[in-house]
């Protein structure tokens, strides 16, 4: 979930987080319609897929981009490639992260991380094409297929942007929630693992 359109104003009531480049209008109803989704940090363990060489940056500050980072399945590569991160479970690097974007690669992290390079937290950090970083939102109505269930959790918390979407997978009121680290196979199955569409957002005031 990497890199988005640019940024913005000073302010979310004086002006608007969102960016007329990114095809988003200023109007009160910006906050509607929505489409909202969720990305997580794949697990190791739960991926058995034939194994592939992954190489990358051996750290975050990438001083050396051509390292090989070891053998992992490739079905967990290919979550962390769409996810944007993942938790290395066995060999020498087990405990560490994967991370993932589309200009830089793979890269070994202590942590996972956003496009930023801020650390992810479940269930607070967020990615968004087209609003300003550091902009905080809460889910204000799930939309006409968010079950009751589902909507309070998501709705109870407080959403941070700090990530965004790799280009052509994001576009406008297209929001996408963190919900931590996989923890079972069926993870995608679970009930985080929602879709709401027509969703209604709400910024909060610095």
């Amino acid at each position: 979930m990497r890199f988005g359109c640019g940024v913005v104003a000073a302010s979310l009531f004086v002006a608007s987080p969102l960016t007329a480049g990114c095809g988003l209008d200023t109007e009160a109803d910006e906050w509607n319609g929505w489409t909202v989704t969720v990305y997580y940090t794949a697990v190791e363990s739960y991926h058995n897929g034939p194994l592939e060489t992954v190489r990358g940056c051996g750290d975050f500050e990438c001083t050396d981009a051509n390292v090989e980072i070891g053998s992992l399945p490739e079905d967990f590569v290919d979550a962390v490639r769409d996810e944007g991160t993942g938790r290395i479970t066995s060999g020498e690097h087990a405990s560490q992260y994967l991370n993932w974007s589309y200009d830089v690669g793979f890269w070994l992290d202590t942590e996972p991380r956003g496009t930023r390079g801020e650390a992810l937290h479940p269930f607070e950090s967020a990615a968004a094409d087209g609003i300003e970083p550091g902009t905080r939102l809460r889910l204000k109505g799930c939309g006409a297929a968010g079950r009751e269930s589902e909507c309070g959790k998501f709705s109870a918390a407080t959403w941070t942007i700090g990530d965004a979407f790799t280009p052509g997978l994001g576009g406008p009121r297209h929001l996408d929630l963190y919900i931590g680290e996989e923890d079972s196979e069926r993870f995608t199955e679970g009930p985080d693992f929602v879709t709401f569409t027509g969703a209604t957002l709400e910024p909060i005031e610095p």
